[in-house]
């Protein structure tokens, strides 16, 4: 058949990669949405695959027995020595673009896959991983007797049981040679030595952030680049540690997604020392919104006194006529002088009402008649009731 004859299958419904193909999230870290799952003709462009292993590792592939391999299937892989299982996340034209990512050295960093997994190689692959858990906390007690001063986060177990990936954290580097000698006496197996950073062990591990989502360097984040705390400077965030930790205890990531708009867009504004003259008073620099280039100023260079908002473009025209030896009446875009503000009296004009003697209740006299007097009275108006 040739190329211009040849015809490609149109999937359709869950089979055209909107299910496990493209955006199947399943139990993997740093999941990769495959966009171009469901166009013809994606899958035969190339043989290179994308498998998984544990947690955030991965490995590229050549898929040289032409295997009809799809996202989620399991797949026993070469490596050095014996085979490894992994799974496979990513076929197609897009492994290209993550490979660049990755920036492997060399071709032969790309080994083959041999088939799908077999239930001889799964249930191998079941027994090695039951022994991680045991084999790091051993680990752990092995080092902590040596006297290095290193966190052994994690153990990863090879497919066929062969070999063991020891991932450790250390702050200086660290003399392990008598601890491999020590670990492969113990466990039997070829010893690999792991450095990892705080923020790799978090993607590992995995979590939520004070965002609310995963962490992301466990859903996208491969390389990790440097934070500092000027990014917060420069985005006005307050320099709060518990705040701008994250779940690594390093500053976030985060914290440089939006750093170069922020200046950018702090160019546009005038600087903090700099002092605004009007007629009526001279302005500081109180608050500004950089996004909204938006600033606020205050006649007071401590307290928030007369706030006044204008725009950045407002306050530079403002310091140009400054330059110039000119004053505008305000800091208002129409340039005349702000209405003074009225006062209100909110004691009502009088303040010497409460001062004012309040008035004294007038007690009911007494009557001074005689009770004798009064009988009678009662009397007659019951003699008076009688006679009716």
């Amino acid at each position: 058949m040739t190329e211009k004859t040849k015809e490609y299958p149109i999937r359709v419904g869950c089979n055209r990669g909107l299910c496990h193909q493209a955006v199947g999230r399943q139990d993997r870290q740093l999941n990769t949405y495959d966009w171009l799952a469901d166009v013809p003709g994606n899958i035969d462009d190339t043989d290179l695959v994308e498998v998984q292993f544990k947690h955030t590792r991965k490995g590229y592939y050549h898929n040289v027995n032409h295997l009809d391999l799809k996202k989620g299937d399991i797949v026993a892989v070469e490596a050095s020595p014996g085979h490894d299982i992994g799974v496979v996340t990513l076929t197609g034209r897009l492994v290209k673009l993550q490979i660049k990512k990755a920036n492997l050295k060399s071709a032969d960093d790309i080994k083959r896959i041999y088939r799908l997994a077999r239930e001889v190689d799964m249930q191998k692959f079941r027994e090695a991983k039951a022994r991680e858990h045991a084999t790091m906390i051993e680990s752990r007690v092995i080092a902590k007797g040596l006297g290095l001063d290193m966190k052994i986060g994690d153990v990863e177990y090879q497919g066929d049981g062969n070999k063991a990936i020891f991932y450790y954290i250390a702050d200086e580097r660290v003399d392990f040679r008598q601890l491999i000698k020590d670990l492969a006496a113990a466990f039997h197996v070829r010893i690999e030595m792991k450095q990892i950073g705080a923020r790799q062990e978090a993607g590992r591990i995995g979590g939520t952030g004070p965002c609310g989502r995963e962490l992301c360097c466990a859903t996208w984040m491969k390389n990790f680049v440097s934070v500092s705390t000027n990014a917060a400077r420069f985005q006005d965030i307050s320099l709060n540690p518990q705040k701008l930790a994250g779940m690594c205890a390093k500053l976030k990531c985060c914290l440089n997604y939006e750093v170069d708009d922020y200046v950018e867009a702090s160019k546009r504004l005038p600087g903090k020392d700099t002092i605004l003259q009007t007629q009526d008073a001279d302005y500081y620099l109180f608050k500004s919104d950089i996004l909204a280039e938006m600033v606020t100023y205050s006649t007071d260079k401590n307290i928030a006194a007369n706030l006044e908002t204008i725009t950045g473009k407002r306050a530079k025209e403002i310091i140009e006529m400054n330059r110039n030896g000119e004053k505008p009446l305000s800091l208002q875009e129409d340039g005349h002088a702000k209405p003074a503000k009225q006062h209100v009296d909110l004691a009502g004009g009088d303040i010497s009402r409460f001062d004012k003697a309040k008035k004294k209740k007038k007690k009911k006299k007494s009557s001074s008649k005689p009770a004798g007097d009064a009988a009678p009275k009662k009397a007659d108006k019951k003699d008076g009731n009688a006679k009716d």
